[in-house]
């Protein structure tokens, strides 16, 4: 019997309505504040962008739009060198996405697999392989800085303290370019999430409640002035329910509040922002499957679509936590996480075109990973063994800072500028596993579970395991901007210097090991007999460049080209692998990332285009926990491909969309000698996006398409996970002028759609597979004041 939850609160709605209501009548004129400089970024006077008219008559990629992220200097897109694309936030509740990273699938060149619910998504650009998962070449930003150091941690990936509500302004994506120079960790490419500030005086309340499934959620966010120089922005959710999954608990509970207050001096500003989460999400890792002459099938009683083992049948696991006592976690925590996070950033234009800018954030982070991974083989019917993924993520704390001061200099007709920044990190990546073994029979949706072992016996022993270690990274960069006409250049380089010390404390797999405690002290300590504590301390560095030029050929065409050079160091995944030295007696691994861009820009009346043809070079180091067998990679990678965003809006129809194509190739695989050439695992040769809209009086019907061909399921291509394309659909009712009333469908035709397979057998066999969530619906009501 599932759990019941309330599909309503009127009282609640009702008493938020009236307080809309209340503030309106009460709010100070709603004047515009002064412009906001911020974003993280130096401020420089761009030059007068097109008249609004003609960005409201386009669709598709926004030309016109002032972007600040991967740039020293606020530019326009068209007169940027950069593969850029910007998401407001109408924008971002037409996509319909039910969490960040499934939103980036709207932006072309970026390829998102975020079927594992709120969090711990693999996200790439362009042909640069995904690996071992995460976000391994692509950094997540809230404000300009980053929300963890690295992007592909083993069950911290940044995203999971990510969340989209009402505070999103907009998000700006940069694929590739100056993001190797003007960002750590990230030659890829930048995804930034920025704030609103107060600059536009009111807000908004809403519900959205599941329709065929338990989940209700209230939002709200409220900005504006509190005097004539100082404004303010606050938000936040609320949420509780079963999840899009059917699993009989309350696997989602938690919210986030979120603010700001600035305060405009004139010639700056300076700005204070907080951030509080603690939320609660269910975990969606793969589950068994059929393969058989290479097509994957389901098994009878499991549906990758809508399959959740965690039920009222397996409540609670037991587990070592760091100090090497027992903790009983409730498995419904799946993914929890907490953080408290202040910050504040200031912007002075001083004398002599001389400007400082400095972004501050310390976060405390920490929370929880609890999911089921079929570690097993089928022993009849749907019955399996399972390991649960029970992972404290004890100190996931970070503080970072980058300070900027730019200069401005005229020569004659050639305006430039030169920035030198500092960004410096102190990230600390603590963790705890211990999985447990259980034996599984899917019944429904309440599975019967049964302990069989201990982490002991988890793959070899090889998952108990306890690790604090403290990354500092002090990164110096240098950007060189000069215009002349039509014609902008940029150059920047950047040196990464990265410290790493601490201890790891792990289960000795080769001796008589059973009930061996973790031990938290400070190294020189005793140990408990078995363990073997590595003390973690080494140094690693990279220097990386970026030049550009862009052409605008006139006010509506541009061309530009860029070549670049960037790094992405290793984070915990190198703890995993015994046989790589981290106390210093070795060199560590890092990924490089080498591009070519070479791309145009157009528009004309509603239609517009951005074409990217790119090449981008792949070495990393990497540690693969999931590839059948457990190993160290140092592989190199081949991409050649273009990206394309479009769009075109006549009247009230409006269509955008976007293609990549990409033709990817492996090209040093020492482990494996004989995947050269292959094409990397879960890359396929094209994604595309398609998004028609139409306005029909108060009405606003809409898509969003996303498709990708088929691509191959592990680097030896042993075989293919089928090409799908999924639909997300919208209809929104603008009742009156406060008042929005919409009903969204993701996955409208429930499409199955695998996005990884581990554990691939040579011939006919059993594997684990993930698929993205079947259809669900939402209703929602928002009144905006």
């Amino acid at each position: 019997m599932q759990a019941k939850y309330p599909v309503c609160k009127p009282l609640t709605l009702a008493v938020a309505l009236g307080l809309a209501h209340l503030a309106n009548a009460q709010a100070a004129d709603p004047a515009v504040a002064p412009a906001d400089t911020s974003a993280a970024q130096p401020a420089a006077a761009p030059a007068a962008p097109v008249a609004p008219s003609q960005a409201e008559r386009s669709a598709g990629p926004n030309l016109d739009a002032i972007v600040v992220t991967g740039t020293s200097l606020k530019s326009t897109v068209m007169q940027s060198s950069l593969s850029i694309s910007t998401l407001g936030d109408e924008q971002i509740e037409k996509v319909g996405a039910t969490n960040a990273t499934e939103l980036l699938a709207a932006v072309p060149g970026i390829h998102t697999e975020s079927s594992g619910g709120e969090g711990n998504a693999n996200v790439t650009v362009r042909g640069v392989p995904i690996s071992a998962g995460g976000a391994r070449y692509v950094q997540f930003q809230e404000d300009g800085l980053p929300i963890q150091l690295f992007g592909d941690n083993d069950f911290g990936t940044p995203d999971e303290w990510l969340r989209v509500d009402y505070n999103i302004d907009r998000v700006e994506v940069v694929r590739g370019g100056s993001a190797s120079t003007l960002a750590s960790n990230a030659p890829g490419g930048i995804i930034n999430f920025i704030s609103k500030t107060g600059e536009e005086q009111g807000g908004a309340v809403g519900l959205s409640l599941g329709v065929d499934f338990h989940e209700q959620r209230y939002d709200f966010d409220y900005g504006g002035k509190l005097s004539d120089k100082t404004r303010f922005h606050v938000g936040g959710f609320f949420r509780e329910g079963e999840g899009p999954r059917p699993s009989g608990i309350q696997a989602e509970n938690g919210g986030q509040l979120k603010g700001n207050v600035t305060h405009d001096f004139d010639n700056g500003f300076v700005r204070l922002n907080f951030k509080l989460l603690d939320d609660k999400t269910p975990t969606y890792l793969p589950v068994p499957v059929s393969v058989k002459g290479g097509t994957i099938s389901q098994i009878n009683g499991i549906d990758p679509r809508t399959a959740f083992f965690l039920g009222p049948n397996l409540p609670y696991d037991t587990n070592l936590n760091k100090s090497g006592g027992l903790s009983t976690t409730s498995t419904a925590d799946g993914l929890h996480v907490t953080t408290t996070s202040i910050g504040g950033q200031a912007h002075f234009d001083l004398s002599n075109g001389l400007s400082v800018d400095d972004n501050l954030r310390h976060s405390s982070n920490g929370g929880r990973f609890i999911g089921l991974y079929p570690g097993g083989a089928l022993t009849g019917g749907p019955t399996f063994g399972g390991v649960i993924f029970n992972t404290s993520l004890d100190d996931m704390n970070n503080t970072f800072n980058d300070l900027r001061i730019s200069k401005k200099i005229s020569f004659g007709d050639v305006h430039s500028s030169i920035t030198g920044g500092l960004f410096s990190a102190n990230q600390t990546v603590g963790e705890t596993w211990d999985w447990n073994n259980y034996s599984v029979q899917s019944v429904n949706s309440n599975p019967l579970a049964v302990q069989t072992g201990t982490g002991t016996s988890t793959f070899g022993g090889c998952c108990i395991r306890s690790f604090n270690v403290e990354y500092t990274n002090r990164s110096p960069y240098l950007s060189f901007n000069a215009e002349s006409g039509p014609v902008t250049v940029d150059v920047s380089v950047r040196k990464d210097d990265q410290h790493a010390a601490g201890y790891i404390l792990v289960n000795n797999p080769t001796g008589a090991n059973a009930g061996v405690n973790l031990d938290g002290n400070p190294l020189g300590q005793p140990r408990p007999a078995g363990v073997v504590s590595p003390v973690v301390n080494y140094d690693v560095s990279h220097n990386s460049y970026s030049a550009g030029i862009n052409y605008q050929l006139d006010r509506d065409l541009a061309v530009f080209a860029r070549i670049s050079d960037g790094v992405s160091f290793i984070g915990d995944r190198l703890l995993n692998n015994a046989s790589a030295p981290v106390d210093g007696s070795a060199p560590v691994g890092f990924g490089e990332v080498k591009q070519d861009e070479l791309g145009a820009k157009y528009r004309s009346g509603g239609y517009s285009v951005f074409l990217t043809l790119f090449h981008a070079r792949t070495d990393e180091s990497n540690f693969d926990l999931t590839a059948g067998s457990a190993q160290f990679t140092r592989n190199s990678y081949d991409a050649k491909g273009v990206e394309l965003e479009t769009g075109y809006r006549y009247n009230d129809f409006h269509i955008s969309g976007g293609a990549t194509l990409t033709n990817s190739h492996i090209t040093a695989d020492p482990t494996a000698p004989g995947n050269v050439g292959h094409t990397p695992q879960r890359l396929a040769h094209l994604i595309y996006q398609l998004a028609p809209g139409y306005t029909l009086g108060d009405f606003d019907i809409g898509a969003q398409v996303v498709g990708t061909t088929s691509s191959y399921a592990d680097d030896g291509n042993t075989f293919t996970m089928p090409a799908y394309t999924t639909v997300n659909a919208h209809v929104y009712y603008q009742y009156d002028e406060r008042t929005r009333m919409s009903l969204a469908v993701n996955n409208l035709f429930n499409t199955l759609g695998y996005t990884e397979v581990d554990g691939v057998p040579s011939g006919n066999g059993f594997a684990s597979a993930r698929s993205i969530n079947g259809r669900t619906i939402r209703a929602s009501l928002r009144y905006s004041f």
